[in-house]
């Protein structure tokens, strides 16, 4: 009886340790390889997201952006101006067609000098229709030159902006002691410093809306010739049109000098011609007569005496 007992005993050990090395080869679960949360949850890895690195890449290349209160480009204040410079037939008709396009593109003409054969006008149009406007107008003629200019102006409309608030807070704070001034001599302090504290307010809303009014507009400055115009420059070129140029400045000279002397023969002759006789008869007055000094040579030598 003993040796089943010992039998027995012999073949569960040999089972135990059969299963011991069973679950010992066994590879190890999932939940064995996750580590265990605070609460007693697994883990889930995070296996979409992004390492350290690669979020401080693209931490780095979003803040690679327009310093904090810098405007970026698309807010960038411009003030642009043209200058163009036409030929055509008749320039007349040019100038009409001119102020019909300008206020197609509401705007308005300016200064304006229009003679037979040439003409000048400003013509200001809004800032995003310079360039459409300039392609209307190149079309009147045949275009000689064509420019345009852009000056930024960001940085002085921020200093404007910066400057108008700390402006209008300065004469809130100073309207606040007006406000609980009680003697005369003190309301008269704080009244002189306010009208000079809005005095500075008012000159930097002007040149805000200056600057805002250059920014919104744009100047185009026009010129227009007759083509008969052009012609006659050109064919002033050349030694022939050397000549014909000093021919021209000599009957300019020529005709100025006459000119000079026509407005002065009027006080030549009521005063010059006077003024003349005058010194004609003094001078034949005053002559001096001329005694007739006889010389010792001159004179009967005296008989020799006897």
């Amino acid at each position: 009886m003993y040796k089943r007992l010992r039998w027995v005993a012999v073949a569960g050990a040999a089972l135990a340790l059969t299963l011991a090395g069973c679950s010992a080869s066994e590879p190890y679960s999932e939940s064995a390889s996750m580590p265990a949360t605070a609460g007693g949850k697994q883990a889930v890895p995070n296996q979409g997201a992004p390492n350290k690195e690669s979020g401080d890449s693209a931490g780095k290349a979003g803040s690679e952006k327009a310093p904090v209160g810098e405007p970026g480009i698309a807010d960038r204040k411009l003030v642009r101006t043209a200058s163009l410079e036409l030929t055509a037939p008749n320039v007349a008709d040019v100038i009409s067609q001119v102020r019909v396009i300008t206020q197609g593109a509401a705007g308005y003409t300016g200064q304006e000098s229009t003679q037979e054969k040439r003409a000048s006008v400003n013509v200001i149009v809004p800032s995003e229709r310079l360039d459409g406007v300039l392609d209307q107008l190149g079309k009147l003629g045949k275009q000689v030159k064509r420019e345009v200019t852009a000056t930024d102006v960001t940085e002085q409309m921020v200093d404007v902006d910066s400057r108008l608030a700390t402006q209008r807070a300065s004469v809130e704070r100073i309207r606040a002691l007006l406000a609980r001034a009680t003697s005369v001599s003190e309301i008269a302090s704080v009244e002189s410093e306010l009208t000079s504290r809005e005095a500075e307010l008012e000159s930097l809303q002007k040149r805000r809306e200056s600057l805002a009014g250059s920014v919104a507009m744009s100047t185009i400055s026009l010129q227009v010739k007759a083509e008969t115009v052009v012609a006659e420059e050109e064919s002033r070129n050349g030694f022939f049109g050397g000549l014909a140029n000093g021919w021209d400045a000599f009957l300019t000279f020529g005709g100025g000098l006459l000119t000079v002397i026509g407005a002065m023969a009027p006080f030549l002759l009521v005063f010059g011609v006077p003024a003349a006789a005058l010194v004609w008869w003094l001078r034949k007055r005053r002559r001096p007569a001329e005694p007739a000094m006889a010389t010792a040579s001159d004179l009967p030598s005296a008989p020799p005496l006897d």
